[in-house]
Parts: C-alpha cells; sequence; structure tokens
C-alpha cells in the first residue's frame, strides 16, 4: 500500500520522527529554504499536515494543498490553524487533548510557587555569598490559605482547582457558565469581578477571537498590586502591552508566564523585570507527555487514512 504523503510543519523529538517516517512519506517544511517554492512543488502531493500547536497551519499553507484531507495538531490548542479554511473544504483536524493536561496543571502551580516563595532569587541569594554577606533572604508571601482564581475551568483549569485544594485556598472561576463539575469552587461571571477577589490569577482559557486580550487593563488593574497572573494557556488571551505598563508600574504585583506574543522572541520589556518568572512554553514539556502526544498526533493521521474514527477530533 502507499503511504501517505504528509507535511510536517515542524521537528519533533526522534522518538516521534522515527515512526512518523516509518509511517508516511514526510515532507519537512521547516527544512525548505524556499518554503513558498517547497509548497508550490510538493503540494498537490499532500494529504495531511502534521503540526504544533504554535505553529498550526495557516490560509497559504492549507491553499497550497488541494489534495490535503486532514490537519493533526501537536498539542492542545488549535487556534493557530486557520478553521475557516478547513470547514470551506471539509479537512479533518485534531489535537492532542487530556494527555498533556495534568502536566500543564503541574507547571502552573509550581510556578506559583516558587514566584510566592521567590524559589530562583533564594537559589541566586545562596550561589552568589549573598547568605553569607547581607544575611536572610527577604520575606516573600505565603500560598496556603488564600485566594486563587482560575479564568476558563475546562480539563485544565479543573486539574489546578484540584491541585490548589490541597493548599486550602479559598478557589474561584470564570467560565462562559456554572459548571456541575466545579465542587467547592465559586462561579464568578465577571472576569474583572473574579481578578478584584483574588490573589492568584490562572489563566486556562482556550485562544479565540473572543478570548483574545480578555485579560487586559481592567482585569489587571483588579488583580492589583498584591495580585499574581499565572498564564499556562495562550499569549493572546493577555494584552501583554498592558501587562508590562503594569509590571513595570508595580500595580500588578508579579506574573508568572509560560507563553508569549512572538515567542521565542519575546518583548524585551520582560527581561528587564524582576517580578516576573519567565518559561519557554514548556508546560507540557515532560519526556511521558510529549510520546504521548506524539502518538496521538499519529493516531489521528493513521485512523483518517484508514477511514477509521478520529480519536480527538476538532473538526
Amino acid at each position: 500500500m502507499t503511504k501517505p504523503n504528509i507535511l510536517q510543519v515542524g521537528p519533533y523529538p526522534e522518538w516521534d520522527e522515527t515512526p512518523l517516517n516509518a509511517a508516511f512519506v514526510v515532507h519537512r517544511y521547516f527544512e525548505a529554504a524556499d518554503k513558498h517554492a517547497f509548497l508550490a512543488e510538493i503540494g498537490p502531493d499532500i494529504r495531511g499536515i502534521a503540526t504544533r500547536g504554535e505553529l498550526g497551519a495557516s490560509r497559504v499553507m492549507i491553499d497550497a494543498c488541494p489534495n490535503l484531507e486532514v490537519i493533526s495538531v501537536y498539542g492542545v490548542g488549535y487556534d493557530a490553524v486557520d478553521l475557516a479554511a478547513c470547514r470551506e473544504r471539509g479537512i479533518r483536524v485534531t489535537n492532542t487533548p487530556d494527555v498533556l493536561t495534568k502536566d500543564v496543571a503541574d507547571l502552573g502551580v509550581a510556578m506559583m510557587l516558587c514566584q510566592s516563595r521567590g524559589v530562583i532569587g533564594a537559589e541566586t541569594w545562596v550561589r552568589d555569598g549573598s547568605w553569607v554577606a547581607r544575611g536572610l533572604y527577604p520575606l516573600r508571601r505565603r500560598v496556603w490559605g488564600r485566594r486563587a482564581g482560575i479564568l476558563g475551568l475546562g480539563r485544565i483549569g479543573l486539574e489546578v482547582a484540584k491541585r490548589l485544594k490541597g493548599f486550602d485556598m479559598q478557589i474561584s472561576y470564570s467560565a462562559t457558565r456554572p459548571k456541575p463539575e466545579a465542587d467547592g469552587l465559586t462561579f464568578v461571571a465577571d472576569p474583572v469581578a473574579l481578578a478584584r477577589d483574588v490573589d492568584f490569577l490562572f489563566v486556562t482559557l482556550a485562544a479565540s477571537a473572543e478570548t483574545r486580550h480578555i485579560v487586559g487593563r481592567e482585569v489587571i488593574a483588579a488583580l492589583g498590586e498584591d495580585g499574581m497572573l499565572i498564564n499556562i494557556s495562550r499569549a493572546s488571551n493577555i494584552d501583554e502591552d498592558a501587562l508590562l505598563d503594569a509590571l513595570e508600574q508595580g500595580t500588578l504585583g508579579s506574573a508568572a508566564l509560560d507563553v508569549f506574543e512572538g515567542e521565542p522572541a519575546l518583548n524585551p520589556r520582560f527581561l528587564a523585570l524582576d517580578n516576573v518568572l519567565l518559561q519557554p512554553h514548556h508546560a507540557s514539556g515532560t519526556i511521558e507527555t510529549r510520546k504521548a502526544m506524539g502518538q496521538l498526533v499519529r493516531d489521528n493521521l493513521q485512523a483518517h487514512f484508514a477511514g477509521a474514527p478520529l480519536p480527538t477530533p476538532v473538526l
């Protein structure tokens, strides 16, 4: 049987590359020097696209592949895929939910702890001799017993809430509607009101046109000079200019961020701040989860070409 031709938009770990190459004829878009010419040459042969959440598939890429049938996303977010173009042509789209949920929640809570207790600064304090020369590290803020808000109570938000309960925190959330599974959590419809009443605000929303910059100047101002913003969702959910202004001016206490506009070339203003924890978009970055994500990318592609139901369809 002839193996389907697929377009690989970005690199994967070696443990995913090998089985992908065995199952398909793989064309590596990310290695092409002239990407326009590359698509013009191989586009008509492409039946599937394997991509990553942050890379997606643009309308230009989709249009260059007239026989495209399916796009399999390595990641839970699919906002970088032009879904309108896919709907117009009946192209299936899949992602890799669930397998990364718990790891993302783990990192969000770890970032809260790290930033609130000053873990990175305290280690530097030991290493650079400040402990000997200057004495004890400056006091930081506790986590347990304080108030947490979760903006977007999907799979990841629920896992964050589950972990925060272990710190005896008061937990509130905003979503499109109250969730029956949100046992022990307080529903607050308005994100501004949510931010006003919490010390830590976790952003766990899926990204869409409706959620773009949902955390804007009003929400950030409501969170206030003692508040912390933790983003483990998508960069587009935060108004970065408003966030940077607030961090620089001290009207927001601190932030812990795993995602950025234009990453990895983030706004250099972040690098000058000592009240923000910066992470390289690696919330799902464990060996176990990345292997499960790669397997699900292949499972979706193979199910499609076998005429079987897709394990995790988006479209």
